[in-house]
Order: C-alpha cells, then structure tokens, then sequence
C-alpha cells in the first residue's frame, strides 16, 4: 500500500504527531510511504526527509492576542497554492492521509483520489465535540473548507465519538519523572512579549518563563525570564514546571493535562479552533480567560493560588489509532 502523509507546518503540533506516527507507519508491513509538509512556521523537523514541500496557506499572529487576517491573506501565495494543488501526483497513491494539510485534500477532492484527514481540526468539528456559546460563521466555514476530506479520525480532549481519540502523547513526557518546580511556563505567541512582562511582573513572588516567537535573544525583567522558542527545553520546563498559561491549542493543553500541570489557557481572538478548544476545557473544569489584558490581574492571581489540577487518562493507543486509519484504507 502507498501512502501519503501529508502535514501542515503552520504549527508544531501537526509536525509533532507526525514525529509520533511516522515510525510507526514506516514499520507497517506492506506499507511504502511518502510524505508531504506545507507551510513554513513549524519548528520541529521530521523523522523521514518530505518527498514534497510547499508553502501552503499560513496564519500570522500579532501582538494582541489575534491573526493578522490581511498579513495572512498577502502571504497565501494564491497562485502557488493552486500549482501545487493542481502538480501533486495523488492519483499515484492508495491513500492519502491529510493531518489538515489543504494541498492534499483539496488535489484529492478535485480528482476524486480517496483522503483521510486525521487531525485535531476534523474533531472539532464533529457534532458532538463541544462548541462556544456564540458560533462563528466564518471560523466554522474556514474548518471545514481548509482541508476537506471524505472520512475523518479526529483527536480531541476527551473521546467525543467512536472516531475520535484522545490526544497522542510524546514519548518525552510517558517517560519523564515529573517534578514540580517554583516556576510557571507561558506561551502566548499571539501576545507581545512587552505586554506579558508588564502584565506578569505585576505578580509578585512568582517566577514565569515566557517562551516568545519573537525573542532572539533570553532576557529577564524582575520575575519574568523570556526564551527563544526551544521545544527541547519548553519541554524539559513543562515537566518541572507548577503550571502552564497557554493559548487555547491542542498539544500544548493536551501535555500539560497529562503531565498534570495546573493549566490556565487564552484562546486566540479571531481564532474558531481555539473557541472550541476552550469551551471543551471549560467544560473539562480547565479555568478560561477570554481575551488577555490589563485587567485580567485578578485572574491570573485567582489561578496561582489555585490548587485544582483537572484529572486525564490518556492511554497511548497510536498502533489502534494506525490500525483504524490502515483499516479505511483497505475497505474504501
């Protein structure tokens, strides 16, 4: 069977699970595989070399907590994308498996080649995964008209319906020896560096180390320490850390539950993902802060003082997980 994994690079959660699971599909037997990565944000690298690279459609994030919608739009790169789309060979494969990649789905959907999305993005979705009270139009439009694809395997918070898992937890974090430390991590990358320190620093006794897209170089004002993104050493924190304040992703909420760190997320405006990542932790008992700002002191210091940790169980199911997706494959 030839398979095509095919990664959106927007992030470094999608390129994370494809760290998980490409091993493990390489070991399949009777299972030849190629891979396909678009976008240029990630920060992780893979473990086989892409036989296609291309530069997708990217989201840019600003300094208030929100996408930049027309740096994004002027960076989409129209032309290039519809290249792409129309050149990838996918007629050559079995299957074609899109973790929210839309080069892929969409060179699928317009020639008919069968394609499984296997992503967080395709959970949320799902009818019985949790929505915020006020649903956005275009953000709901904008997940399902990404990367389209005929049959999905989601992975979520919690198991919402028979095809969608819990999250796939990296083998850093199954086997560290968790500590907690006088520290908390916070990666907020829609968020200036200069506002997290003013807003962060006004906490006193507790020490934060902000993870910045934007820093090049560490630094340190009064109690908040802020790094260059380093996933090895954002991960090695997150194991000692006391808790984590976080945007409202996948992994990064995901980990830290599992690790069970104290978890504080701020979903990102503009951003219908998030929404629902936020309303499903909310409803997990996760505390939520709609929008980062001056006022949101109160609340932060609420949360350090908190002692609730939200209890998981996130079993590593990645070989039934492979299983399900292999299964498809050999039926359709």
């Amino acid at each position: 069977m030839k398979v095509l994994y095919a990664v959106q690079a927007t992030g470094n959660g999608h390129v994370s699970r494809a760290q998980q699971l490409l091993p493990l599909l390489m070991r399949r037997k009777g299972v030849t595989l190629e891979v396909l990565i678009s976008g240029k944000q990630a920060d992780l690298d893979l473990p086989i070399l892409p036989k296609y690279q291309f530069w997708g459609l990217s989201f840019y994030f600003g300094n208030r907590g929100g996408i930049l919608f027309l740096k994004t739009l002027f960076n989409s790169k129209p032309i290039a994308f519809l290249k792409a789309v129309w050149s990838l060979p996918v007629l050559e494969y079995d299957l074609v498996i899109s973790d929210f990649e839309p080069i892929s789905a969409w060179a699928c959907k317009l020639r008919g080649v069968k394609a499984l999305g296997l992503s967080h993005q395709v959970a949320v979705l799902h009818k019985s995964s949790p929505k915020p009270i006020f649903k956005e139009v275009l953000g709901m439009w904008v997940l399902k008209n990404y990367a389209p694809t005929p049959y999905n395997i989601g992975l979520h918070f919690q198991a919402y319906s028979a095809n969608i898992y819990v999250p796939i937890i990296k083998k850093i974090f199954r086997e560290a020896k968790v500590v907690q430390e006088d520290f908390y991590l916070v990666y907020l990358p829609a968020y200036a560096d200069t506002f997290l320190i003013t807003l962060l620093s006004k906490i006193p006794n507790v020490h934060w180390k902000v993870f910045s897209k934007k820093c090049t170089v560490s630094c340190q004002y009064k109690n908040v320490a802020v790094f260059p993104v380093q996933r090895l050493l954002f991960d090695q924190l997150m194991i000692s850390c006391k808790g984590v304040l976080c945007g409202a992703g996948f992994e990064t909420p995901a980990e830290a539950l599992f690790l069970k760190k104290k978890l504080l997320v701020v979903p990102m405006k503009n951003q219908y993902e998030q929404q629902c990542n936020a309303a499903a932790l909310s409803q997990m008992g996760v505390p939520v802060i709609s929008v980062l700002r001056g006022s949101s002191l109160g609340e932060l210091q609420k949360w350090v003082r908190s002692q609730k940790i939200v209890s998981v169980d996130y079993k590593d199911h990645q070989e039934s997980l492979l299983d399900h997706v292999l299964q498809y494959a050999s039926k359709s």
